[in-house]
């Protein structure tokens, strides 16, 4: 268990070196990037966002999220829209030039995890998406 444990503090530790490179090389600051991060989760998931839903992520207020969606939209990498199906709400969405742009950083270390993965057939993979979306929940459950 000791083993495993440290390879996700290992893992986690990537992931901040990853992002903050991201980071400096997208010209952004950590909670633009976390956005954006969001933002594609939710898109690959068929869920919409609103600004509401931006704040409590990131845990930050209504004013610091609205100076956030502005600052990412004059940038061109989201938008606002009408909200499909409540013509009242808006939803945040990401634009071509963003996941375009996330996609070039991101998609060579992207590549290198396939590469690892495909090292193991699926059971292992089934056992290790379990593990860590077991982590995930014990994570979210403590926020």
């Amino acid at each position: 268990m000791t083993r495993a444990l440290r390879a996700i503090r290992s893992l986690s530790d990537a992931f901040d070196r990853m992002h903050s490179g991201m980071k400096g090389d997208m010209d952004m600051n950590a909670s633009d990037l976390a956005t954006l991060r969001m933002l594609i989760i939710r898109e690959q998931r068929g869920e919409t966002v609103s600004p509401h839903g931006v704040a409590t992520h990131l845990r930050i207020s209504t004013a610091s999220t609205t100076k956030l969606l502005d600052r990412l939209e004059k940038s061109g990498h989201l938008e606002r829209r009408p909200h499909p199906s409540d013509g009242r709400a808006r939803v945040v969405v990401l634009t071509d030039k963003s996941r375009t742009e996330f996609f070039r950083h991101f998609g060579g270390h992207l590549s290198l995890m396939r590469d690892v993965a495909q090292r193991y057939d699926d059971a292992e993979l089934a056992t290790i998406a379990s593990f860590l979306d077991e982590l995930t929940d014990a994570i979210v459950a403590t926020d």
